[in-house]
């Protein structure tokens, strides 16, 4: 991956088009495009349900489009996981990304189209399509078109929307709480690690290493004192918030240079990390040579040779005493599945 990355430009495949970085050689993650909403979704704290006939709350009526090497595509997974989604389905992509974009493989086609590529599926709901071709997507079989292909909305859409399995991932209540810390986490962590590993100057890299090592800092200690980030339930916000930790140090450590210290050495943030992955229906959405394969081997500019490395070792399922000392997720239904 260069500096330049590739896209549809009115419909058409092209590589090498545009930039990632800002002339400060910050990295600019660039806003994705189709932003419809589920009818009965609330979008933000206080907002009434949004009343959108076109895309009716029909379980069997969409299909999920990820990767699971993604930390965006994997909140989505955990959510549709966490709510017993089962009616919405899902399919993958390969975990490598090259100069064609996010690809389908013999072992995981597309099972609506038969398409090649993901950006079949962009251009099968635009064909004049001008942008990046991103997971998740979110599509409407029926009208044949991407309802939505950002991350946070789907999960909210998922979460509000459907009833499933009565699962709430965003307690009336907490909802301003939970926004808050989704707001605080996006920057300085999900995005922060990405901030720093593709940071084209030092000084780009170092104010993006700082905040991101203040923000684990400021997690680890407030959960010393609360099982979850917004209290003793789980929320959208641990949703968030695992997508980077469970990656972190596979790939972020290493990958991106954000070697201060790995989450294993973290008391707390280690300890909630193997929590959330315990939690029924969040293992399986869990990749690890996926996780590694993409980052490793799509980023041609951080790892020119695509070597994958073999560690660390470290084990998501081992012990730990957070539901000892912290009260059980009692929202969470006992038969919540995973894929």
């Amino acid at each position: 991956m260069s500096d330049a990355t590739n896209m549809l430009v009115d419909g058409e495949w092209r590589t090498g088009v545009r930039r990632d970085t800002g002339d400060s050689g910050e990295f600019e993650r660039t806003e994705t495009s189709f932003r419809n909403w589920i009818d009965g979704s609330v979008p933000e704290p206080g907002a009434e349900p949004v009343d959108n006939p076109e895309f009716p709350a029909e379980q069997d009526r969409y299909h999920v489009y990820i990767c699971r090497a993604c930390p965006w595509a994997h909140r989505v997974a955990m959510t549709r996981a966490l709510k017993g989604l089962d009616g919405i389905s899902l399919s993958l992509t390969r975990p490598e990304r090259y100069d064609e974009g996010w690809e389908f493989s013999d072992s995981e086609p597309d099972p609506l189209y038969g398409a090649d590529y993901l950006r079949e599926i962009y251009t099968k709901a635009d064909d004049d399509y001008t942008g990046r071709v991103t997971v998740p997507v979110l599509w409407d079989e029926e009208a044949e078109t991407i309802v939505n292909n950002e991350s946070e909305e789907i999960m909210r859409m998922l979460d509000t929307a459907f009833e499933g399995n009565g699962v709430d991932l965003w307690p009336e209540g907490s909802r301003r709480e939970v926004d808050d810390l989704i707001d605080d986490v996006y920057p300085r962590i999900n995005n922060g690690v990405y901030r720093a590993g593709f940071a084209s100057t030092q000084a780009a890299y170092d104010e993006a290493v700082d905040e991101l090592f203040d923000a684990l800092d400021e997690y680890d200690d407030l959960l010393a004192d609360r099982r979850y980030l917004a209290g003793d339930r789980l929320t959208e916000a641990d949703v968030a918030m695992f997508a980077t930790l469970v990656r972190f140090d596979h790939v972020y450590h290493t990958h991106f240079r954000c070697n201060r210290r790995g989450i294993h050495e973290y008391d707390n943030l280690w300890a909630y990390t193997k929590d959330l992955y315990q939690t029924p229906g969040i293992a399986d959405t869990v990749n690890v040579d996926h996780i590694t394969r993409h980052y490793y081997k799509s980023h041609e500019s951080l790892n020119p040779k695509r070597l994958v490395p073999t560690g660390p070792d470290i084990d998501f399922a081992e012990a730990h005493d957070r539901d000892e000392r912290r009260a059980a997720p009692e929202q969470l239904a006992p038969d919540a599945t995973a894929d």
